[in-house]
């Protein structure tokens, strides 16, 4: 999906599902994160009809008479509407969406929690997954449909949104579970014993991270009064002991029509949702209750404030948060751009004189835009070998220094340009827009989504400056160090300003082009699709309209052979990387410069024997923008200053896992199913053995790399979106003429036989909340196997469909072992090799009974295989997934470039799709207790397990 603002920072999610392989994130990064036809079921369809029958019973005891929304206002193609019992509605039709999201936004935070109270918000958004008395199961009625859902909550909002298949009567039935949850939620006492302990789990995963917790005590300092300065996620004692009859009091009183907005986005009619909302959400009656608006203001700071962590671990981290205004304020703006102009890669000045100056592994910022004054917070990781104190002292200076001495137009310009090239890249996905503007409304109004956009296009370099001057204050920060001051100095933050006086009638801009209506389905996606090829590459292009003009171009790149790689695993790994950082023409930053004018992004990423690219642009700039792709691709520059850049963060990275218990347990599993010598590009370094490697790249050996390997012999490449197929054609063969290497290419294949017994190994990992469990086996198959197609289904019903599966329902629903659990099943294309992956979070405490979960659950499938229940919400659930992936551009790419590499068309995964809908129970059965063999599973269980 695109990416989304700094207003998704740190927010807590309820459905936070663990990959086989979960990636870490040591901090925030400024813009932050990232997620979301067949026909019902018998089951389901009754299951909607009875949901439908019961809420009309509900909605009909409120109010006698359908209220019909009232429109208010329309900008750049969303329209406003309001009922009388005060919900707000906004409708955004995107036709080229082959998708429906609707979102319910609640204005109810960790802000708004009293004293007692702390984490009760987010934990009641746990709660609205527990079911109503029409929806016994939310996360399963969603996931039948092949919804892509979750609810996060933060400081001013909860939300809940969903994205599901524009067919049928997916619309009415998100409108009307939106509607249900929010009044007849279950908010029973035995859902909370289990799902509080759900949520400390989730809690104590934060515990794990320094880097996150030295963030939270800063803010905990920072905020003396006001409620920003608690953690949405809450406190332990407050999590474990939340009286129940509390916790409904909080949702009566919040979760209420006059308190909240939904948006539709995506296909649909807009007088169809209007007739639905009108049914559903136009019966609520208006509470009577009056909520009263929170009051609580901080106080000016008056000195700066100190905050030292101490905690077992491997890195450094340092940071600085300065209170700033309200993200409505006029200043936000110029404090987001200056923001940007010291963090943002390669030009930021922290950036330059920490990272590149070898001080830190890495920096990042954010500005925080809420309801009330927030902050401007910075970090940074330090690099190995540096005194932190020297670290935090340099990161001021540079702070300081901008704040006396100001930025330049330059500066400015390339912070505006990129800011405005990420908001329009993330404006051409309505399913992401609808999610977005969440954030925008519990700021105090939804346009100020557009008015974001006015403001930084008209921000001048003396606003940055002013701003810098104004809260760039020693007084007004909070650091890792105390330094006291002659005087007492205040910076007074303006209030947040009256929106309804400074917005006005504000009608925004003419809309942007829209896309098409476009069939996903695999068969018509193969009709559309044209191949080609040029040289040793082959191509394929889907070209179509899309919304903004965007279009996605994946080019992989491969060479070499297990031999002719002997020893070269990590540099493979270095090489893609380092060809964007600079060309024989252009520096880092006058590349980054180039692809910003042309609203482009350009990312590359490699192993073994093969170099990946990824492009996005529009239409206008796709020639120009392939024209920086051939520097990169012909003329790399390899600076060595670069190469130290990434080899620090890198290692940095690596010196975290040391004591990460996740790291651990999945190399210890990943490197038993690779059991190749060291030096073969197929085995598993360990993490100290990894660090070595690092260490041992150097500048001389890529450039030699690049020289004797590099070249369009053999490779594909995958474009869809909007674009002239002749003309791209003709680009591309420039691009890649003429490039040889005098090396021959081998596929280089993994074996899926591989000897393990079954075993249960434990890390010790002293000082960690959390533990992690994980289990791995690998069996002889490809994805074109007979039984693949049962695989899948048997794993999605055993942990892979997310809360609604055997292990999610056990372990976490049911007994609240774990935040994150599930299962995972992989098929290569082309060698005989899968596995199969367990995994779950848990307190160390509980470890051993998540084990035994997981294996009587194993246990269970293979006695048993699936009901036909099951069967039949998994495969709909699946199926509809994979339909709702295939909206996105980067993955029609991705499925395209793949299914060159392997040797076929979307005809493999129309038969794919047309063999999971056929499946029995007995099939899946017979194909799980044929490849999955308990004892031949390699458990790994690591964290501080002498707590246990």
């Amino acid at each position: 999906m695109i990416r989304r603002t700094m207003r998704l920072l740190n927010q807590v999610t309820a459905q936070a599902v663990l990959a086989p392989v979960l990636s870490t994130r040591m901090f925030l990064t400024r813009k932050g994160l990232t997620s979301r036809q067949s026909v019902l079921s018998g089951a389901a369809r009754l299951s909607l009809l009875a949901m439908v029958i019961v809420s009309q019973i509900i909605f009909c005891s409120s109010s006698s008479k359908a209220e019909m929304p009232m429109k208010v206002t329309e900008i750049e193609g969303i329209s406003e509407y309001k009922l009388e019992n005060g919900l707000r509605v906004l409708l955004f039709p995107d036709p080229s969406k082959p998708t429906v999201t609707v979102n319910l936004t609640v204005f109810v935070g960790s802000r708004h929690e009293g004293y007692g109270e702390a984490g009760m918000a987010h934990l009641l958004e746990h709660m609205l997954f527990k079911g109503t008395p029409d929806v016994p199961s939310v996360p399963k009625a969603l996931q039948e449909r092949g919804a892509d859902f979750n609810g996060t909550t933060w400081l001013d909002r909860t939300n809940y949104f969903e994205t599901l298949p524009a067919q049928g009567d997916n619309l009415e039935f998100a409108i009307r579970l939106e509607a249900d949850r929010m009044m007849n939620s279950h908010v029973k006492g035995e859902d909370l014993t289990s799902e509080m302990t759900v949520v400390r789990n989730e809690f104590e995963r934060g515990e794990n991270s320094p880097a996150s917790i030295l963030g939270q005590r800063m803010m905990a300092a920072a905020f003396e009064w006001h409620n920003y300065g608690k953690s949405t996620i809450g406190n332990r004692a407050d999590i474990e002991r939340v009286p129940v009859e509390r916790l409904k009091s909080f949702y009566r009183k919040y979760y209420q029509p006059d308190n909240a907005m939904l948006v539709v986005a995506g296909r649909f009619e807009p007088k169809e949702a209007l007739r639905i909302i009108g049914e559903t959400f136009g019966k609520l009656p208006r509470p009577t209750r009056v909520l009263d608006n929170t009051y609580t203001e901080e106080p000016a700071q008056d000195g700066e404030r100190q905050v030292v962590l101490r905690r077992v671990g491997d890195v450094a981290v340092v940071g600085a948060v300065y209170h700033i205004p309200s993200g409505a304020h006029p200043d936000f703006v110029a404090i987001d751009v200056l923001e940007s102009i010291l963090t943002m890669q390669p030009s930021g000045r922290l950036y330059k004189a920490l990272v590149q100056g070898k001080k830190a592994a890495s920096v990042s910022g954010a500005a925080y835009a809420l309801h009330d004054p927030g902050v401007l917070r910075f970090m940074a990781e330090v690099a190995a070998g540096n005194d932190p104190q020297v670290v935090l002292d340099s990161m001021l200076d540079v702070l300081n220094e901008t704040a006396s001495k100001g930025v330049t137009q330059e500066e400015l310009e390339r912070a505006r340009l990129r800011l405005l090239k990420q908001r329009e890249m993330g404006a051409s996905d309505s399913a992401e827009i609808a999610i977005e503007l969440s954030e925008w409304a519990a700021q105090g109004d939804w346009r100020l989504y557009f008015l974001y956009r006015d403001r930084l296009e008209a921000v001048t370099v003396e606003d940055v400056n002013r701003v810098a001057k104004a809260y760039l204050q020693p007084s007004n920060r909070t650091v890792g160090l105390y330094i006291p001051t002659e005087k007492p100095e205040r910076t007074s933050v303006p209030a947040t300003p009256e929106l309804a006086k400074m917005i006005g009638d504000y009608k925004g801009r003419e809309e942007t082009s829209v896309g098409e209506a476009f069939d996903v389905s695999p068969l018509a996606i193969e009709e559309r699709t044209l191949r080609t090829r040029i040289d040793g590459v082959q191509v394929a292009m889907l070209p179509k309209k899309t919304r903004s003009s965007t279009v996605v171009l994946r080019l992989t790149l491969r060479y070499g052979n297990e031999k002719s790689l002997f020893g070269l695993a990590k540099a493979c790994e270095f090489l893609p990387p380092m060809m964007l950082r600079g060309t024989k023409s252009l520096t880092r930053q006058q590349l980054q410069d180039a692809l910003d004018k042309n609203f482009a992004s350009l990312s590359a990423g490699g192993n073994a024997g093969e170099a990946t690219f990824v492009l996005e642009t529009k239409r206008q700039n796709l020639v120009a923008v392939l024209g920086l792709l051939k520097q990169v691709l012909r003329e790399p520059a390899f600076p060595e200053s670069e190469l130290a850049v990434i080899k620090q963060q890198v290692r940095a990275n690596l010196e975290q896992g040391l004591t990460d218990p996740q790291t651990l347990a999945v190399k210890t599993v990943s490197k038993a199913l690779s059991p190749y010598p060291a030096g073969d590009v197929r085995s598993v370094p360990t993490v100290e053995e990894e660090l070595k490697l690092v260490e041992a790249i150097e500048v001389e050996g890529l450039k030699l790399l690049y020289n004797d390997f590099l070249s369009a012999q053999v490779g594909q490449i995958a474009i869809v979106g909007d674009f002239d197929p002749a003309e791209v054609e003709s680009t591309l063969k420039g691009v890649l003429a003429d490039w040889k290497s005098d090396q021959t290419y081998e596929r280089i294949s993994r074996t899926g036989s591989v000897p393990i017994t079954a075993e249960v190994k434990r890390i010790q990992i002293p000082d960690k909340a959390n533990a992690f469990y994980f289990g791995g086996a690998v069996m002889p198959m490809s994805d074109d196997h007979p039984d693949y197609p049962a695989m899948i289904v048997g794993n999605y019903v055993l942990g892979a469909g997310a809360l609604s599966s055997r292990l999610g329902d056990r372990i976490r629903q049911k007994e609240g072992l774990s935040y994150g659990v599930g299962s995972a099943f992989r098929a290569a294309m082309l060698d005989q090799r899968a596995t199969l992956s367990l995994y779950a979070i848990a307190n160390p405490a509980n470890m051993e009974k998540v084990n035994a979960a997981v294996n009587e659950e194993l246990a269970r499938l293979l006695k048993e295989g699936v009901t036909q229940q099951e069967l039949d919400a998994a495969k709909q659930g699946y199926l509809q997934a994979q339909q709702v992936g295939r909206t996105e551009d980067p993955k029609i790419a991705r499925l395209l470039e793949e299914n060159l590499y392997a040797g076929r068309t979307m005809q493999y995964v129309a038969k794919l799709e047309t063999a999971i809908g056929d499946l029995t129970t007995e099939k899946v059965l017979e194909a799980v207790r044929r490849h999955i063999h308990p004892n031949q599973i390699l458990t790994v269980i690591a964290g501080d397990l002498a707590k246990e």
